[in-house]
């Protein structure tokens, strides 16, 4: 399941997840965000119990946006032990996400 997180929830949801958060940044008027939304979803489910998944609109939540200098969207960011590891820019298969989550869960 993907959850929405925001500027005030951000640090307690995706850096101090104990599992890897993978974070998809967004908007809604974003056309390939459109796309990368059921792609991500799915990675949610084949990842639950093993990630945290979290949306972020960049447009209401403009604080991490920046703080993670966010250029174009839809980015998604892979994130373990509170660090960003891995950054995509742009929409990706859905393989890539899965692959690059793999690696990831190496890391812990």
């Amino acid at each position: 399941m993907v959850v929405e997180t925001g500027d005030l929830t951000f640090k307690k949801d995706v850096l101090e997840s104990p599992l890897p958060a993978i974070v998809d940044f967004w908007a809604p008027w974003c056309g390939p965000c459109r796309i990368v939304s059921p792609i991500i979803e799915h990675v949610a489910e084949q990842a639950a119990g093993r990630a945290s998944v979290f949306k972020i609109n960049v447009d209401d939540n403009p604080v991490t946006a920046n703080h993670y200098r966010i250029a174009g969207i839809p980015t998604v960011i892979f994130f373990s032990k509170g660090e960003a590891v891995k950054e995509f820019v742009g929409v990706q298969p859905e393989q890539v996400y899965s692959n690059t989550l793999e690696e990831v869960e190496g890391r812990a």
